[in-house]
């Protein structure tokens, strides 16, 4: 049994220095059992990662592929950090701190100047237990929150302090990433394996979550971002990245990375798509599909 897993073991690693050394294949590491949960991308170019562990915050400079603590948020006691996310025009980082454990958790919301990491706002979501998992900025250039316990997604327009709550549904009890595609909300669930599209009137306000079917089940819906007219989904259940071309209800869906280990998070930026993997405590990149 011993000899089984060490051959296991040297496979495994072979397998991962082979990935690394995939043409175009760029990998950047963080800490051991870090577990970066979200990834951003800064104008400078460099990685941003929230620990889903650890009270920090990691960033690489671009070309660096070992990460480095960032902002420590230790004297706020034990958190971690769920989703991260650059806002260019404001100078602003947006980060889920989370306090607690299981479904007894706590979440507030952060902001950081992106250049320096110095703290900016906090707003501390409403209700016993919510969890602050992830968010997207709206062509309205509000920030939209998803609160995965609380089964909500929170707004909050620019210039405010904190946010006012967009829809709570029950569709939503498990809400992950969330996304604006050609001035579309979309959001995933990542319990029921669901993705749906909430339509906003001309006054901002949502209406019934509408499923989207996908052609293939997606499993562990996590992050997701929009690009060039797709959603690129990280599936946690099943290791991979894939591209989704939604046309009306219906959707395609096609695997652009594949035998990850735990992937939670994904950010295109220009060529490059990104991808949190957070059971390998690292994030891959890959050329963008289109």
């Amino acid at each position: 049994m011993t000899r089984l897993f060490s051959c296991l073991a040297a496979m495994l690693a072979f397998s991962v220095a082979a990935a690394a050394a995939e043409p175009g294949l760029v990998v950047v590491a963080t800490d051991p059992h870090s577990e970066p949960e979200s990834v951003t991308v800064a104008p400078d170019g460099s990685l941003i990662l929230g620990s889903a562990s650890k009270p920090v915050i990691y960033r690489a400079a671009k070309g660096d592929t070992q990460a480095r603590v960032f902002i420590d948020a230790s004297s706020e006691g034990a958190v971690t950090f769920l989703g991260v996310l650059a806002d260019a025009p404001t100078n602003t980082l947006w980060a889920c701190q989370i306090m607690g454990a299981g479904n007894n958790r706590h979440s507030t919301l952060r902001s950081f100047d992106l250049s320096t990491g110095a703290a900016k706002i906090r707003w501390a979501l409403p209700g016993e237990i919510n969890l602050c998992n992830d968010f997207t900025l709206g062509p309205d250039h509000a920030l939209y929150v998803s609160d995965t316990f609380a089964r909500r997604v929170y707004r909050l327009r620019p210039g405010a302090q904190e946010g006012e709550l967009l829809i709570e549904d029950r569709t939503l009890d498990g809400i992950d990433g969330i996304a604006f595609l050609d001035g579309v909300l979309y959001v995933n669930n990542v319990i029921s394996n669901n993705l749906y599209r909430i339509p906003l009137d001309g006054s901002g306000k949502a209406g019934v979550p509408e499923q989207i079917w996908p052609d293939r089940p997606i499993k562990g819906p996590d992050g997701m971002r929009a690009a060039h007219g797709k959603l690129f989904l990280a599936e946690n259940h099943n290791g991979r990245a894939s591209m989704i071309t939604v046309n009306g209800d219906q959707a395609t869906v096609t695997t652009v990375l594949d035998g990850l280990s735990q992937p939670t998070a994904i950010e295109p930026s220009g060529d490059m798509l990104w991808v949190g993997d957070r059971g390998s405590d690292k994030a891959i990149a890959i050329q963008l599909p289109r």
